[in-house]
């Protein structure tokens, strides 16, 4: 050990400043989901002042993902290297310079990069939340505390949607991506300032002979798991929905259907997120209660997969219909916070904080994925039709596009019935 301290460790766990720092890293979570749905809000300005088509929109909008999805492999480790307080506040000031930099384009290929540093700054939040709360919170907290970091997080995404349009009619989307970069200033100097990383002091990390090796050692260790990608693969299943229609295509496609402005459609995408928000954390807890993940994770799919399927195939004949189904999607996708929980029971401890990020980095390329997929979708089936410079597609092609996000979870239920409770590395 690099320091001789004897001391309780659970001593510090739980307290008052546990809380105080597990918040700011949540926080950061839910900063990045404000980040990661505020294209959404923004597509009709953004295709008209790019002069793009829904692909390029799609692709603008997922460059978040990309970098984000990349990073979340090694990320479990560069914790454990470099620390979470140093790493996540260097990532909130690289995601404000990436705001400044989106915010002020004049060009599609400025807005890519700004949009890509972004992604960058907005990739260490959820792994710093799980890392600060497996470190400063007792172990039967976990799932918990994981569904409580979900809910803030839909938190900002719902501040993404209805407050981010109302925001944008009245002082433009440049104005609003000023403002997040400040907000990511103060947000990194209060993390700086604040967060510790262990709750028994800031002691110096061991000396450790190749670090990077060791980091290589542990994701070649998770990779191997064959459970672990079959997690990974139902958590992205259930995220990819609420990327997808809550991230970027929910919002237009509300327009489409029922003739509604922006901010109104914003606001009832919102219920999507609502959804997520408020069963995330109920999830969490009735996960821990029950001490089972699977049959929860089963439930969620089915759900999600009914729900989404009936989205696609009743004409949007019923705004209310819709809205209920636009829930279950977010609730039963929220049921996802449940597979961490598993990943950390499947994997051996010093393969976990590669095996977390490496299911955290599938839950993310669902959306990267996704997004530009529909929006392909979308153009193919456009029929020329323009309103201010920025196509306009019909409900039915929405739905149709939307058939990809179903076949997608549906394939995570069929895999979700094959997991295993508490398997072997």
């Amino acid at each position: 050990m690099s320091a001789n301290i004897i001391i309780n460790k659970n001593s510090n766990l739980g307290g008052k400043k546990a809380w105080l720092i597990w918040s700011l890293a949540a926080i950061a979570f839910g900063y990045a989901f404000l980040h990661r749905v505020a294209p959404g809000v923004m597509v009709h300005d953004l295709m008209r002042d790019f002069a793009i088509s829904g692909t390029m929109l799609g692709t603008l909008s997922a460059l978040y993902f990309y970098p984000y999805f990349l990073l979340q492999i090694p990320l479990g480790a560069l914790l454990d290297v470099l620390g979470t307080r140093y790493l996540l506040s260097f990532a909130l000031f690289l995601a404000a310079l990436g705001s400044i930099l989106f915010g002020s384009a004049n060009n599609i290929e400025m807005a890519y990069l700004g949009r890509f540093f972004i992604g960058v700054g907005c990739s260490v939040g959820f792994l710093s939340a799980l890392t600060l709360t497996s470190k400063w919170f007792p172990k039967n907290r976990f799932a918990l505390l994981s569904g409580l970091t979900m809910l803030i997080a839909m938190m900002g995404a719902i501040l993404g949607q209805a407050p981010l349009a109302l925001f944008i009619s009245n002082f433009g989307w440049r104005s609003s991506m000023w403002v997040l970069s400040i907000f990511g200033i103060i947000l990194g100097l209060l993390v700086f300032i604040i967060v510790r990383n262990e709750p028994w002091g800031e002691i110096k990390p061991q000396v450790i002979k190749n670090p990077w090796m060791q980091m290589l050692q542990s994701l070649r260790k998770a990779s191997r798991s064959l459970e672990m990608w079959k997690i990974a693969l139902v958590a992205a299943s259930m995220s990819g929905p609420m990327l997808t229609l809550g991230g970027l295509w929910g919002t237009p496609y509300l327009m489409s259907a029922y003739e509604l402005g922006r901010s109104e459609a914003a606001f009832l995408t919102s219920f999507l997120l609502f959804g997520w928000a408020f069963a995330a954390p109920c999830f969490g807890w009735f996960s821990d209660f029950l001490g089972r993940r699977k049959p929860i994770l089963i439930g969620g799919s089915a759900v999600l997969s009914l729900a989404l399927g009936l989205i696609i195939l009743i004409p949007s004949t019923n705004l209310y219909l819709t809205l209920v189904l636009f829930i279950l999607i977010g609730a039963s996708g929220s049921v996802m916070v449940s597979a961490f929980a598993l990943v950390k029971e499947a994997i051996s401890k010093e393969a976990q904080g590669s095996a977390v990020g490496i299911v955290n980095a599938m839950t993310v390329a669902a959306g990267a994925i996704l997004q530009p997929f529909v929006g392909l979708i979308l153009d193919l089936r456009w029929d020329g039709l323009m309103l201010n410079g920025a196509r306009i597609f019909k409900e039915t092609d929405y739905r149709f596009a939307f058939t990809i996000v179903f076949l997608s979870s549906l394939i995570g239920f069929l895999v979700s019935v094959t997991l295993k409770e508490q398997p072997k590395l």
